[in-house]
Protein backbone atom coordinates (compact mmCIF):
# COMPACT_ATOMS: atom_id res chain seq x y z
CA UNK A 1 0.00 0.00 0.00
CA UNK A 2 1.18 3.51 -0.79
CA UNK A 3 2.19 5.67 2.14
CA UNK A 4 0.00 8.44 0.73
CA UNK A 5 -2.30 8.81 -2.25
CA UNK A 6 -4.32 11.66 -3.64
CA UNK A 7 -7.11 11.72 -6.18
CA UNK A 8 -9.38 14.37 -7.67
CA UNK A 9 -12.94 13.61 -6.57
CA UNK A 10 -16.09 13.69 -8.68
CA UNK A 11 -17.97 16.95 -9.11
CA UNK A 12 -20.29 17.98 -6.33
CA UNK A 13 -22.72 20.73 -5.45
CA UNK A 14 -21.25 23.49 -3.29
CA UNK A 15 -23.26 26.24 -1.66
CA UNK A 16 -21.63 29.18 0.11
CA UNK A 17 -24.01 30.14 2.90
CA UNK A 18 -24.00 33.23 5.13
CA UNK A 19 -26.82 33.33 7.66
CA UNK A 20 -27.68 34.20 11.23
CA UNK A 21 -28.76 31.48 13.67
CA UNK A 22 -32.48 31.53 12.83
CA UNK A 23 -31.92 31.52 9.07
CA UNK A 24 -29.20 28.85 9.42
CA UNK A 25 -31.62 26.54 11.22
CA UNK A 26 -34.22 26.98 8.46
CA UNK A 27 -31.63 26.40 5.70
CA UNK A 28 -30.26 23.32 7.46
CA UNK A 29 -33.73 21.80 7.72
CA UNK A 30 -34.42 22.54 4.05
CA UNK A 31 -31.18 21.02 2.75
CA UNK A 32 -31.15 18.00 5.06
CA UNK A 33 -28.05 18.76 7.13
CA UNK A 34 -27.86 21.10 10.14
CA UNK A 35 -25.56 24.08 9.77
CA UNK A 36 -23.63 23.44 12.97
CA UNK A 37 -22.40 26.08 15.38
CA UNK A 38 -19.21 24.34 16.54
CA UNK A 39 -16.23 26.30 15.17
CA UNK A 40 -14.19 24.58 12.47
CA UNK A 41 -16.31 21.43 12.48
CA UNK A 42 -18.23 19.62 9.77
CA UNK A 43 -21.71 18.24 10.22
CA UNK A 44 -22.42 15.22 8.01
CA UNK A 45 -25.77 13.61 7.24
CA UNK A 46 -25.59 10.73 4.76
CA UNK A 47 -24.08 12.24 1.58
CA UNK A 48 -24.24 15.93 2.58
CA UNK A 49 -21.89 17.97 4.72
CA UNK A 50 -21.96 21.48 6.16
CA UNK A 51 -18.49 22.84 6.95
CA UNK A 52 -18.37 25.70 9.48
CA UNK A 53 -15.89 28.21 8.03
CA UNK A 54 -16.56 31.21 10.23
CA UNK A 55 -19.23 32.90 12.29
CA UNK A 56 -22.45 32.63 10.28
CA UNK A 57 -20.60 31.05 7.32
CA UNK A 58 -20.76 27.50 5.95
CA UNK A 59 -19.78 25.54 2.86
CA UNK A 60 -22.44 22.98 2.03
CA UNK A 61 -21.30 19.95 0.01
CA UNK A 62 -23.82 17.63 -1.64
CA UNK A 63 -23.91 15.18 -4.55
CA UNK A 64 -23.90 16.79 -7.98
CA UNK A 65 -27.33 15.30 -8.72
CA UNK A 66 -28.80 17.62 -6.05
CA UNK A 67 -27.71 20.83 -7.81
CA UNK A 68 -31.00 21.61 -9.61
CA UNK A 69 -33.12 21.81 -6.45
CA UNK A 70 -30.85 22.40 -3.46
CA UNK A 71 -30.57 26.19 -3.71
CA UNK A 72 -34.24 26.60 -4.62
CA UNK A 73 -35.34 24.48 -1.63
CA UNK A 74 -33.23 26.56 0.76
CA UNK A 75 -34.37 29.90 -0.66
CA UNK A 76 -38.03 28.86 -0.62
CA UNK A 77 -37.78 27.73 3.01
CA UNK A 78 -36.15 31.01 4.03
CA UNK A 79 -39.04 33.15 2.95
CA UNK A 80 -38.13 36.73 3.84
CA UNK A 81 -35.47 35.84 6.45
CA UNK A 82 -32.06 37.39 5.71
CA UNK A 83 -29.35 35.10 4.34
CA UNK A 84 -27.06 34.60 1.38
CA UNK A 85 -26.99 31.30 -0.53
CA UNK A 86 -24.74 31.15 -3.56
CA UNK A 87 -24.09 28.11 -5.76
CA UNK A 88 -20.28 27.99 -6.08
CA UNK A 89 -20.12 24.46 -7.47
CA UNK A 90 -17.88 25.37 -10.39
CA UNK A 91 -15.28 27.44 -8.54
CA UNK A 92 -13.59 24.56 -6.67
CA UNK A 93 -12.32 21.04 -7.12
CA UNK A 94 -12.07 18.47 -4.33
CA UNK A 95 -8.95 16.38 -3.77
CA UNK A 96 -8.81 13.46 -1.35
CA UNK A 97 -5.48 12.82 0.37
CA UNK A 98 -5.21 9.57 2.30
CA UNK A 99 -2.76 7.11 3.76
CA UNK A 100 -0.50 6.79 6.79
CA UNK A 101 1.68 9.69 5.53
CA UNK A 102 -1.19 12.02 4.56
CA UNK A 103 -0.48 14.43 7.41
CA UNK A 104 3.24 14.50 6.66
CA UNK A 105 2.56 15.15 2.97
CA UNK A 106 0.14 17.97 3.78
CA UNK A 107 2.53 19.47 6.32
CA UNK A 108 5.19 19.84 3.63
CA UNK A 109 3.14 22.82 2.38
CA UNK A 110 0.74 23.59 5.26
CA UNK A 111 1.85 24.84 8.67
CA UNK A 112 -1.21 23.63 10.60
CA UNK A 113 -0.72 21.08 13.38
CA UNK A 114 -2.49 18.09 11.82
CA UNK A 115 -1.92 15.74 14.74
CA UNK A 116 -5.25 14.02 15.47
CA UNK A 117 -5.35 15.64 18.93
CA UNK A 118 -5.08 19.12 17.41
CA UNK A 119 -6.99 18.48 14.18
CA UNK A 120 -9.43 15.61 14.87
CA UNK A 121 -11.81 13.84 12.50
CA UNK A 122 -14.52 16.28 11.45
CA UNK A 123 -12.37 19.40 11.81
CA UNK A 124 -12.26 21.78 8.88
CA UNK A 125 -10.74 25.18 8.21
CA UNK A 126 -9.59 27.62 5.61
CA UNK A 127 -5.82 27.64 5.35
CA UNK A 128 -2.95 28.13 2.95
CA UNK A 129 -1.35 25.20 1.15
CA UNK A 130 1.86 26.44 -0.42
CA UNK A 131 0.58 29.65 -1.96
CA UNK A 132 -3.00 28.50 -2.52
CA UNK A 133 -5.95 29.16 -0.25
CA UNK A 134 -7.81 25.91 0.45
CA UNK A 135 -10.45 24.45 2.71
CA UNK A 136 -9.03 21.44 4.55
CA UNK A 137 -11.31 18.85 6.18
CA UNK A 138 -10.22 15.70 8.03
CA UNK A 139 -12.85 13.14 6.99
CA UNK A 140 -11.24 10.08 8.64
CA UNK A 141 -8.14 9.21 10.66
CA UNK A 142 -5.72 9.40 7.76
CA UNK A 143 -7.99 10.94 5.12
CA UNK A 144 -8.38 14.60 4.25
CA UNK A 145 -10.44 16.51 1.71
CA UNK A 146 -9.02 19.63 0.10
CA UNK A 147 -11.31 22.12 -1.61
CA UNK A 148 -9.10 24.20 -3.93
CA UNK A 149 -9.90 26.87 -6.49
CA UNK A 150 -10.15 25.26 -9.91
CA UNK A 151 -7.28 27.32 -11.32
CA UNK A 152 -4.97 26.26 -8.46
CA UNK A 153 -5.61 22.50 -8.70
CA UNK A 154 -2.54 21.76 -10.89
CA UNK A 155 -0.39 23.67 -8.40
CA UNK A 156 -1.92 21.90 -5.37
CA UNK A 157 -1.45 18.50 -7.03
CA UNK A 158 2.19 19.38 -7.83
CA UNK A 159 2.75 20.32 -4.18
CA UNK A 160 1.16 17.06 -3.01
CA UNK A 161 3.39 15.15 -5.42
CA UNK A 162 6.45 16.99 -4.15
CA UNK A 163 5.45 16.46 -0.52
CA UNK A 164 4.93 12.73 -1.06
CA UNK A 165 8.33 12.09 -2.73
CA UNK A 166 9.98 11.59 0.65
CA UNK A 167 7.80 8.54 1.21
CA UNK A 168 8.29 6.92 -2.19
CA UNK A 169 4.63 7.44 -3.14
Amino acid sequence: MAEVSFVVLDRCTRLAIHAGPESAAVIGAAVGVPLGDAPCRATVVTDRAALWLGPDEWLLLAPDRDAPTLTADAVQALGDRPASIVDVSHRSVAIEVCGPRATDTLNAFCALDLDPHAFPIGMCTRTVFGKSEIVLWRTAGDTFRIEAARSFVPYVLACLEQGSLEFGS
